[in-house]
């Protein structure tokens, strides 16, 4: 409004001073002059020499051809097509391999300029790079290593439904979705506890290539507000030396004696309790707890021990039996497969086989039994009520200062996450 002021009382002082002025007393003079025509035609030429550059990212599948991979990307190339199905570097690398992430650069014929692969391998200090591009002699493949670089990221979400439903849709890989379920398995039953409206924060490492996540590392700091209730954890080791573990802010581990399920993730599909048996028809004791889990899922140990039978045995098929301390037992029936054999010690989390059907059973299933000096008890209960281990006294100080960094990173975090909330 200033300028349009400033305008209007310029325009009014020239209107004015013009009118004071006799027009005929002014001589009027013609000015010819030659204008000579833009020319835009090196211009031009320029811009139809310079390729336009567009940058399209995918990942790569199992059953992939060379031919269905570049068309996912929107790229039409029979010569960079033919170049991938026949060059060794290509079929090793790319073709035939899942899950390893695409960058292509592509002209705007949709000729492909340059593709780049990029995995992850068992180092967490690298990852192998495979570049397809093209030059004035044809197309080349080189393959190298890249620096793994580790950063940090921040998240959280809302249960709607489920974990996985929730963290699908924050974007956080399921390797880190299984390890908060890991993480806060003592206090909180992922299976039947979760409520609508319980929310959750995590921070975690995340390996990067170029820029770019390549994989997830481990969780460093989390909280699960559970019907109202916070759980919090933290990742506290002493040194690089010794091994690290999570523990809540008051320095209790929240590893426990035994793992609240011998399943990673999955659903209980009977608990300890009398029910129809779905066999014999009648109602009987259920001695156990069912998980209901795809044929192959991993089982583990809830334990330390030592495996004191792995075989056929009858109505539970094949099974594993695990002998723990304390007199205490634990029984995994209805395997598919068997990986372990008798006398094997084994670790909490290892794998003792995998779910199948066999022996009684309707369909695949994992049949979980807790047995302490030969009596059944709840397997949920005892792994609830197992004795943590809290922080050792002499890395006490350093825990407390940690955490109290900490607690001021889920405050800052958890206001983070409420306020991207709908």
């Amino acid at each position: 409004m200033g300028v349009l002021a400033m305008f209007l009382a310029s325009g009014a002082f020239a209107v004015a001073g013009f009118s004071a002025v006799n027009p005929t007393a002014v001589p009027i003079q013609q000015l010819v002059e030659s204008v000579s025509n833009l020319t835009l035609d090196s211009q031009i030429n320029s811009l139809s020499k310079d390729k336009l550059r567009l940058y399209r990212t995918g990942t790569s599948r199992a059953s992939d051809t060379a031919e269905s991979m570049l068309a996912r990307l929107g790229i039409s190339d029979k010569p960079a097509a033919d170049f991938m199905r026949n060059h060794p570097l290509v079929r090793e690398g790319l073709l035939g391999k899942g899950a390893r992430m695409l960058s292509a650069e592509v002209d705007d014929d949709n000729h492909l300029l340059k593709l780049t692969v990029r995995w992850a391998t068992d180092s967490n200090d690298s990852f192998q790079r495979l570049v397809i591009e093209h030059t004035n002699q044809g197309f080349i493949a080189l393959r190298d290593k890249g620096e793994l670089k580790p950063s940090v990221r921040l998240t959280g979400g809302l249960i709607q439904t489920s974990l996985f439903a929730a963290t699908d849709d924050a974007r956080i890989p399921d390797s880190i979705a299984v390890q908060l379920a890991e993480i806060f398995s003592g206090d909180i039953d992922f299976h039947r506890a979760l409520r609508k409206g319980d929310r959750f924060t995590v921070t975690y490492e995340s390996l990067e290539a170029d820029g770019e996540m390549l994989k997830p590392g481990k969780v460093l700091t989390a909280e699960f507000v559970n019907k109202g209730k916070s759980h919090q954890a933290m990742w506290f080791q002493e040194n690089p030396a010794k091994s690290g573990g999570y523990y809540n802010l008051l320095g209790q581990s929240l590893r426990r004696t035994y793992l609240a399920s011998p399943l990673a993730f999955s659903r209980v599909s009977s608990g300890f309790s009398m029910r129809f048996h779905p066999i014999f028809q009648t109602w009987r004791a259920h001695l156990g707890v069912d998980y209901a889990a795809p044929q192959g899922t991993p089982v583990r140990s809830v334990g330390v021990g030592v495996v004191e039978s792995a075989g056929n045995m009858g109505g539970y098929g094949n099974a594993v039996v695990v002998k723990h301390s304390n007199g205490h037992a634990t029984v995994y029936a209805h395997l598919s497969k068997m990986l372990v054999r008798r006398g094997q010690s084994v670790s909490q989390g290892q794998t003792l086989g995998l779910v199948g059907a066999t022996g009684w059973a309707t369909g695949p299933h994992l049949h979980f039994e807790f047995r302490v000096n030969g009596v059944h008890k709840d397997p949920q209960q005892l792994a609830r009520q197992s004795e943590s281990i809290p922080v050792p006294a002499y890395a006490r100080d350093q825990f407390n200062r940690q955490a109290s960094d900490v607690a001021k990173q889920l405050a800052s975090a958890s206001m983070a996450v409420a306020n991207t909330q709908p």
